[in-house]
């Protein structure tokens, strides 16, 4: 018999672990809240322009090619992925710029032209990250921590690795500039994590992008969903769209299937969500008595924060701005207290989105496309009027700090203009809190003390995505869904 599979939600592990699932020939069906697949990689189209929601940092294209390998396929029938170069462009308030990219030579000089002594620390940093990448990613990014026996035999490399140090510990530990400690630990910032606070094992992204390079699918990262989709449904995939689940249906300890709320059911021998973490449990398991007693306890976990992000279409074209840049602001260890202790302040760090100049079809002629993303505290931790008279001038701010920095007179050419908020990924993406990156990436709640890829008493049930090990980004979700995939093949 063909066993059935439900995949709740159509993020990028959701997506990843359908077409693992029917590869292998487990008959799948992956039931999509919204009217558009790809979760936080949503997109718009407005006026000619073309504005993902992210994530838009693609790294370890082998992670996603695989997909395709299962059954023989190659992704570049479905996916154009061209390479960024530089992979950011970092920008100080005192007017500094660094090039951030795996050209070794060039970003060594780009070390010495901040501080040449820190060259040989970068070296040894370098070292170190290879080393947390190999233990860290290699041998246990796809592995999922089902008992603590796993969690002691990982135990020898994170003390090996001082995992209970912060990246940005670790990273000073080698380098004495203040600006290239933030330049080699910024990075966990886009994967929900406070560089102050988060393991220093995170430094290994440093060698994902190294090895792997940062990518961008052409078209948009709506481009990679959408060959996702393609290649599972060529597949046999079945993909309902716009009908949100209501419940996983149980009898006793078993998942049985989804209903949604236009009132469809659908019967499985397995369900897996790729759902906000606390959606799942205290809201489509809220009749189940595992539902309601995870729920409490996940409610006195520590959840990443949320985003505020504009969007906007301009007139013109803007060479000197790369693909990716990282706007720093004056302050950064008080600025992450602000944004993880609760505070909205009033300057901000900015990651600066700007696809068209690596795809000009993302806006129409003689014009580009651009985001600007300041990490802010969630909804939990820091009220504000998000959808009222603050939240428009914050994004007005943001505008004029981009134009002040590096986009001189970009306010007069503005063409379109909208802004995302906490409150919005609140109410579109069901987000705990409007958590943007579900439960912050602290030791404490990685590998076992993060949520299980199968949940501990339903034995048929099982999580995929950001809130799963090893957590969120493009590889940590796309490495969830191959440890899914592997207990759910096993488990049939």
């Amino acid at each position: 018999m063909t066993r059935r599979a439900i995949v709740i939600g159509a993020g990028f592990g959701g997506l990843a672990l359908a077409i693992r699932l029917q590869s292998a020939g487990v008959a799948t069906t992956i039931v999509e809240a919204r009217d558009t697949p790809g979760g936080r990689a949503y997109h718009w189209r407005r006026e000619g322009f073309t504005f993902d929601a992210g994530p838009t940092v693609i790294t370890d294209p082998p992670c996603l090619e695989e997909l395709w390998s299962l059954s023989g396929q190659d992704m570049a029938q479905d996916v154009d992925l061209v390479p960024v170069m530089p992979f950011y462009r970092l920008n100080w308030p005192d007017g500094t710029n660094f090039d951030y990219s795996n050209d070794e030579a060039a970003l060594r000089e780009e070390v010495a032209k901040l501080h040449p002594a820190d060259v040989a620390g970068y070296d040894r940093f370098l070292e170190y990250s290879k080393g947390v990448y190999e233990e860290g990613y290699v041998k246990l990014g796809a592995v999922a921590f089902l008992d603590f026996a796993a969690m002691v035999r990982a135990a020898p490399a994170l003390m090996k690795y001082r995992a209970w140090r912060s990246v940005y510990g670790v990273v000073s530990s080698y380098v004495k500039d203040e600006r290239l400690r933030q330049a080699l630990s910024f990075h966990t910032l886009l994967v929900g994590g406070n560089p102050m606070t988060t393991s220093a094992i995170y430094a290994l992204i440093h060698t994902i992008e190294k090895e792997g390079g940062v990518w961008f699918a052409r078209g948009g990262t709506n481009a990679l969903v959408r060959g996702m989709v393609r290649l599972f449904e060529r597949l046999g995939g079945v993909l309902r769209l716009g009908d949100p689940v209501a419940r996983i249906d149980t009898a006793g300890d078993r998942a049985t299937g989804v209903t949604t709320q236009s009132g469809w059911h659908g019967e499985a021998d397995m369900v897996a969500t790729n759902a906000d973490l606390m959606h799942s449990y205290r809201d489509l398991l809220g009749g189940h008595r595992r539902g309601t007693s995870t729920a409490k306890r996940l409610a006195r976990k520590r959840w990443s924060p949320s985003l505020f992000v504009v969007h906007f279409g301009v007139k013109g074209s803007y060479p000197d701005i790369a693909h990716h840049s990282i706007l720093f602001g004056p302050r950064y260890k008080g600025l992450l207290d602000d944004i993880y202790g609760g505070v909205v302040p009033d300057d901000f760090s900015l990651y600066l989105h700007h696809p068209s100049i690596t795809d000009p079809g993302m806006a129409p002629p003689g014009h580009s496309t651009f985001y600007a993303l300041a990490p802010v505290a969630h909804l939990g931790k820091a009220q504000a009027d998000w959808d009222g008279d603050f939240g428009q001038r914050f994004a007005a701010a943001i505008l004029e700090e981009v134009e002040r920095r590096v986009a001189p007179g970009l306010r007069a050419n503005l063409v379109t203009r909208f802004h995302y908020t906490p409150a919005d990924f609140g109410r579109d993406l069901s987000a705990h809190l409007g958590s943007a990156f579900s439960l912050e990436p602290l030791l404490r709640q990685s590998a076992y003390f993060r949520a299980h890829n199968r949940d501990d008493a339903i034995s048929n049930l099982y999580f995929v995505g950001a809130g799963t090990h090893p957590g969120a980004g493009i590889p940590g979700v796309v490495g969830s869904a191959k440890a899914t995939a592997r207990l759910m093949l096993e488990d049939i």
